[in-house]
């Protein structure tokens, strides 16, 4: 069986979906409904009908999978906390379903039992995360896909029963990104290998084996890709800025096609690759950008093929309307 090609899109991502985007994916996963109240909403995908009409039509085989949660998105603790909850949020999920006739469901709490993006959270959520993905493999049946996205750390391994989650997922998706941005250092944040001679965790290699060691299948694991950077400012100028202190966490950057336009050697900034962690980033003296492109995506692609990986998945896709990044993904991993 071919990997699979995953591409997470909000609204401003599936309005800029064109053809060559839809027959390049396998798996559109919609980002995000949200907790109301302890049930499904959609009210922050307005659009949804008709962007899903104009997608399915472009590649009627795209299996289009419901997200739901997202960074900052709350619910989920006090949802899942008794059987009451989880059934009413069930139900609410199996109409959605139906209604938008969608290929399945992705959970994205961030996270169980950690309140860092201001969400409610226990520690009894370790247990009732298991219980609350048996609920959505009972909404979503046999047929259709239940997945997570997990975060790509110790933390979420310890604070979840992965072993048990696996068995009801389809598969897990690894958000390795997002990764070592919390320090005031300059790092990766979506490298495949651990920098050299330092930091091991922080990376998608030690991801994948955290998560397989912990009881999930190399078989069932989606590599995350990231189509936007991570920037540290404020940074000393030495070895390139690699691995050097800051004055800033690692905030967001630029997404890739306005790198690819402003910032890749060009207005100062300077192109380097560190091929110990198979990852290029920018740097001009006092700023460092962290990012994914062509050539860390091939490396990611190849790791895949080699581990017996599912496949790869991204967020987000507005981020490159460009189109290249998707390509890279696709004539590395399916051409």
């Amino acid at each position: 069986m071919q990997p699979i090609l995953l591409g997470y899109a909000m609204s401003e991502g599936l309005d800029c979906m064109t053809q060559e985007d839809a027959n390049r994916l396998t798996h559109i996963n919609i980002a995000f409904g949200l907790i109301r109240d302890g049930l499904l909403s959609m009210h922050n995908l307005p659009n949804l009908k008709e962007q899903l009409a104009r997608i399915r039509a472009m590649n009627p085989a795209l299996k289009i999978v419901l997200s739901i949660g997202g960074w900052g998105a709350g619910g989920f603790s006090l949802m899942s906390r008794t059987q009451e909850g989880r059934d009413a949020f069930k139900e609410s999920v199996r109409k959605v379903l139906d209604e938008y006739e969608l290929d399945g469901v992705d959970i994205d709490w961030e996270y169980p039992c950690n309140d860092a993006a201001e969400i409610d959270c226990d520690p009894s959520d370790k247990q009732n995360f298991t219980y609350l993905m048996q609920a959505m493999r009972e909404a979503a049946g046999p047929d259709r896909i239940v997945s997570i996205a997990a975060g790509g750390g110790d933390y979420f391994v310890r604070d979840t029963e992965m072993d048990k989650v696996a068995e009801i997922c389809d598969y897990i998706q690894l958000m390795t990104y997002d990764l070592n941005w919390e320090y005031k250092v300059t790092r990766h944040h979506t490298s495949l290998y651990a920098l050299e001679n330092s930091y091991p965790e922080g990376n998608a290699d030690y991801c994948t084996k955290l998560f397989h060691n912990a009881g999930v299948p190399m078989e069932k694991i989606v590599l995350g890709a990231a189509f936007y950077s991570r920037k540290w400012q404020g940074v000393k100028a030495e070895n390139n800025g690699l691995l050097q202190p800051t004055e800033t966490l690692g905030g967001y950057g630029p997404r890739y096609s306005d790198l690819e336009e402003n910032y890749i050697n060009k207005n100062g900034f300077v192109r380097y690759w560190d091929d110990h962690a198979k990852a290029p980033y920018l740097f001009d003296g006092k700023d460092f950008i962290s990012y994914d492109d062509e050539e860390s995506i091939k490396a990611k692609c190849q790791y895949i093929l080699d581990n017996g990986l599912l496949g790869l998945m991204y967020w987000e896709h507005s981020c490159d309307p460009t189109g290249k990044l998707l390509k890279a993904c696709y004539d590395n991993l399916r051409g």
